[in-house]
Parts: structure tokens; sequence; C-alpha cells
């Protein structure tokens, strides 16, 4: 009897060990997630390589390459291309990883050498953790799926896309932003980069201004977005959490300056 009580008082010490290493699992599971989108290093892939896509593409280089948070490296979606240059026929995607300027669409300004184009959306956008959106929207749909498989769990966007979608039934007008969203899914959130910027000064260095709306639900992620796109004093952004503001405004302007 003596033997049972003491086999079945280690059996009660043991599992209940057992429990504690496994609730201890659990938990790391839960929290890690989590930790490495608000702690871990920033994996940038910005979706567009045009005249806009490449002037962000320069502050956006720069800074990734100053900022702690930040890998080095960032990736940039380009619908590549046959370009005629003085050797022949080269590939953009090619030109800039070479000679690091865009000469079709942002010809000479160069793009910081951290900024690696990719052809192909699935390596460019594997892991990434924050999708910065700048080509015309149309391309969105076939794109979206494939960003929604290979991005980080944790992954956000910010859009830099001008204009609304419109929803194909009802036709009213829709934020590009919310349609990302509801593409993307799970949680995804999306905020918008807007202002009366054009793209060439930009890439120049001319004094400029611009509003980041975002509201990440974490000011260390919002703060973090902040300084991806700030680098005064030539380009300074400012930021709201109204997207919607900000995105509508983004879209008009344009019509309100041709109308004045």
């Amino acid at each position: 009897k003596k033997r049972r009580k003491g086999g079945g008082w280690m059996s009660a010490v043991r599992l209940r060990r057992g429990l504690e290493v496994l609730v201890g699992i659990i938990i790391i599971i839960a929290i890690v997630p989590a930790m490495s989108s608000a702690s871990g290093r920033e994996k940038i892939c910005i979706i567009g390589s045009g005249n806009w896509g490449s002037a962000i593409a320069t502050v956006v280089g720069r800074n990734a390459g100053r900022l702690d948070f930040c890998q080095d490296e960032v990736n940039m979606w380009v619908f590549d291309e046959k370009i005629d240059t003085e050797e022949g026929e080269i590939m953009l995607s090619e030109l800039i990883n070479t000679r690091h300027e865009n000469a079709k669409y942002l010809p000479g300004i160069k793009i910081p050498k951290n900024v690696i184009a990719y052809p192909e959306l699935k390596r460019a956008c594997e892991g990434a953790t924050l999708l910065i959106f700048v080509l015309p929207h149309q391309f969105l749909p076939k794109l979206l799926p494939t960003l929604r498989e290979h991005a980080d769990s944790n992954c956000r966007g910010v859009s830099l896309i001008k204009g609304l979608d419109f929803d194909s039934t009802t036709r009213k007008p829709i934020l590009v932003s919310k349609s990302i969203e509801q593409s993307m899914g799970d949680g995804f959130r999306c905020g918008a980069l807007m202002g009366a910027n054009v793209a060439n000064e930009v890439a120049e260095q001319h004094m400029c201004e611009s509003t980041l709306a975002c509201d990440f639900e974490d000011r260390e992620l919002n703060d973090r977005t902040l300084a991806i796109f700030n680098e005064p004093p030539n380009f300074r952004v400012s930021r709201i959490n109204d997207v919607a503001g900000a995105e509508v405004c983004g879209a008009i302007k344009n019509i309100v300056a041709l109308g004045a």
C-alpha cells in the first residue's frame, strides 16, 4: 500500500510538471508571432516600380538602411519588360539591380543599392512584414492572392494608390485600402500615404510633404511605419489616424485643382 501511495504521488508530480511544460509551450506559440511583429526587424516589400514606386523606393531604401528595426534589403516587385539600351535590350529588373536606375520610369535618379528588384512576386513578398502598394489598382486582384499566401502572417500595408475603387455590383465607391484589407483577410490592416507630391521632386529630394494615415492599433507599429517614410528635411511626413479622410482627399485633390 505504501508503494502504491508513493507511486501515485510521483505520478501526480510528473503529470503536474508535464502540464506546466505544455502550458508554457502554448503560451510561447501564442505570443511569439505578436513579438516578431512588434519587435522583429521589418522586412519591406514595395509592390510596383513605376514613376512613383521608384521615387518612394529612394526614400524607403535610404531609411531602411539606417533604421535598426529594418532589414537592410528592401524588395521591390517589378512588372518586368525589355528596355532598349546602348548595349542592347535588357530586362527592367536587371537594369535596376545592376545600374540602380529605372531608366524608363525615373531616368537620371539613382535608386539605393539596398533596393532589390524582383520580377517574381512570390520572391519579392516572401515573409514581408510591410507591403507598400504603389501601382495601378487594376493590378491588385491578380496580385493579392499571392501576397496573402506568402507575406508574413502579421503583415500590414500602406497604400500609395490614388483614386477610389468601385463595387462591381452596387457601383458604390470603395476605398482602395479597404479593398486590400478585405482581399488579404485575417485582420490585415492597410493605411494610406497621400500628398500633393510630384514623384520626380520627391526623388530629387526637393522639399515635399505628405500625410501617413494609419491605425495599426499598436503605437510602436504606427511609429515604425512613420519612420520608414519620413525623411526630413526633404520628405516630411506627418501621421494621422483618419485613413478614409486622407484617401478621399488624395483621390479628389486633382479634381479640385483642375476646377480651381
